[in-house]
């Protein structure tokens, strides 16, 4: 009724969700959430004007339940508790948890991290599944709450922390936009299965209905393969088996 689609982005979830040298949205699930507008707008019979939203892990989930957001487009954990609040379309990536140190600091797993300080970032899946490994290990971890991924691989470049952790992605992408991409390493098992999804908001199936369509239109087309080397070719970062098996599961036919 507006002529408008709000669209909630991160700043710094490179390359999913980041702003460009002109501040504009950019990246792998802006790309993903754009097919959704085009497919809304499609549906409506007219052109939406689209509005950016930042969002960060403390405020995504509230804008999307309180109506203020109608797509959020960034790296998010699709989990059965936030389905309590929220929605999610079928699953864009798949990740998990990791940590991300300097190569010099003899960091290579989480055991590693007794006595040292590691950054957080508040809201997300990451920093429940530290503290939970943390405290079932009995290690002694000071942990420095932040905003956001950027906040995060500041503290870890100004020796403010020995650690910054969070889904190994979002790790490698910190990296590549470093000034100084050689002195960080990404070490440690997988903590955690994190399996990313668009969120909408709950109880508008119309509108969830269109978004699932859009996305297996892409997955059954093959474009998500283009998508996906365009924004993760440069870092090197193949589709896994899993991934690609989310794909075929959700190219769901017409």
């Amino acid at each position: 009724a507006a002529g408008e689609i709000v669209v909630g982005h991160r700043e710094s979830s490179v390359p999913f969700a980041y702003l460009d040298e002109n501040q504009k949205p950019i990246g792998y699930s802006i790309d993903l959430c754009m097919k959704i507008v085009d497919a809304v707008s499609a549906e409506l019979g007219k052109e939406l004007k689209i509005k950016y939203v930042p969002v960060n892990p403390k405020t995504r989930i509230a804008l999307m339940a309180n109506g203020t957001i109608d797509l959020e487009c960034g790296s998010t954990t699709n989990n059965l508790t936030r389905q309590e609040q929220v929605e999610y379309l079928p699953t864009t990536f798949i990740t998990g948890t990791k940590l991300l140190v300097r190569k010099d600091s003899g960091i290579s797993s989480l055991d590693d991290i007794d006595g040292k300080t590691i950054a957080l970032a508040q809201g997300t899946t990451n920093e429940r599944v530290i503290k939970a490994a943390v405290e079932k290990r009995g290690l002694d971890v000071k942990v420095l709450p932040v905003r956001d991924h950027a906040e995060g691989m500041l503290a870890l470049e100004t020796d403010r922390v020995d650690v910054y952790s969070t889904d190994h992605i979002l790790l490698f992408g910190l990296i590549a936009k470093s000034k100084t991409p050689e002195k960080f390493a990404v070490v440690g098992d997988f903590l955690s299965y994190d399996p990313y999804g668009i969120m909408v908001r709950r109880n508008d199936s119309d509108f969830e209905l269109i978004g699932k369509k859009a996305l297996a239109e892409v997955f059954r087309s093959g474009e998500i393969n283009d998508i996906y080397e365009k924004w993760f070719g440069p870092l090197g970062v193949e589709q896994t088996d899993l991934l690609k098996a989310a794909f075929q599961i959700n190219a769901l036919p017409k």
